[in-house]
């Protein structure tokens, strides 16, 4: 079993408003969202839109519902803006982490990105990286995982569809060209599946740098949907690409068992976009606090 002092769990608000299609869950306030998380059994959260932005104000809402901030989305462009601009906005966005006493930043390279675009199919259409680009790209992480360091905070990089760094082997060589005392994982069980990945096979090999967790499932029909009919990855999330773990198709068992046999240590957060008036937040992240408590013991 994991150890309770030393694996928390958390939920991302995505579930109750999306923050890149804003009509999905507009009705849903921010008290809403971190009330239900809590009452839902969860500790920790992530960063959405509708959150307060003055670290002072957030911590009283999040304190008094025994909740802290674990992490929050920085998009970078280390291949399409000069450095210095990067770290200048990474250093304004770990400074508020810190204020809110979280230990990690999960960063996103959205140069050329299509995760984002209504109409761009997301397989088939990905930016894929040449020889000078990945140096740029692996050079510049080296660079962020300093700085967030000397913060006190661990850098980790969100693979994820429609991005540079989806598959196995961007994983790969990605991990291969970084330091590991600058620079960790988010391993993301959804987004490896959806690409046809083994997150099982990805896990063993870098569980020992990965610091931060994104528990979500997918629902296999909806992507084969999406790949047959070549709709974008904004479009699956409206049809139900993904959901809590436990509810679609992903085998957790051996992902929950290599975690706990290298004493992971940090968060796993349950992150699982779906339209609220289809799937109800509140009634979905209870179902994915009982399957990982079932499973984990926690």
């Amino acid at each position: 079993m994991f150890d309770k002092n030393k694996v928390k769990l958390g939920i991302a608000p995505i579930a109750w408003t999306n923050d890149d299609m804003p009509d999905l869950g507009k009705e849903n306030t921010f008290e809403q969202c971190v009330s239900e998380m809590a009452l839902a059994g969860f500790t920790g959260c992530e960063v959405g839109n509708k959150y307060p932005k003055d670290p002072e104000v957030l911590k009283k809402y999040l304190s008094i519902r025994n909740m802290q901030i674990c992490n929050a989305w920085f998009s970078s462009f280390l291949l399409t803006q000069p450095y210095e601009q990067v770290e200048k906005d990474f250093i304004q966005h770990i400074t508020f982490l810190k204020a809110m006493g979280a230990k990690v930043v999960g960063i996103s390279e959205q140069s050329y990105s299509v995760q984002g675009q209504m109409d761009t199919p997301v397989f088939g259409h990905k930016y894929v990286m040449n020889d000078e680009e990945w140096k740029r790209f692996t050079d510049g992480l080296n660079r962020l995982g300093e700085t967030a360091n000397k913060y006190g905070i661990a850098l980790t990089l969100h693979h994820h569809m429609g991005t540079v760094v989806q598959t196995a082997e961007e994983v790969d060589r990605m991990m291969e060209n970084t330091d590991p005392d600058k620079f960790s994982l988010l391993f993301d069980t959804g987004h490896l599946a959806y690409c046809g990945e083994d997150p099982v096979a990805v896990l063993k090999k870098y569980v020992n740098r990965v610091k931060h967790v994104h528990l979500k499932d997918i629902r296999k029909s909806v992507v084969e949907k999406v790949k047959a009919e070549n709709l974008s990855f904004l479009k699956g999330v409206r049809m139900g690409t993904f959901t809590v773990p436990g509810d679609g198709d992903i085998d957790f068992d051996p992902i929950f068992k290599i975690l706990e046999d290298a004493g992971y240590e940090g968060y796993m957060l349950v992150e699982a976009e779906q339209d609220p008036a289809i799937a109800n937040p509140f009634e979905y992240a209870v179902k994915a606090r009982k399957f990982i408590a079932e499973k984990t013991g926690l």
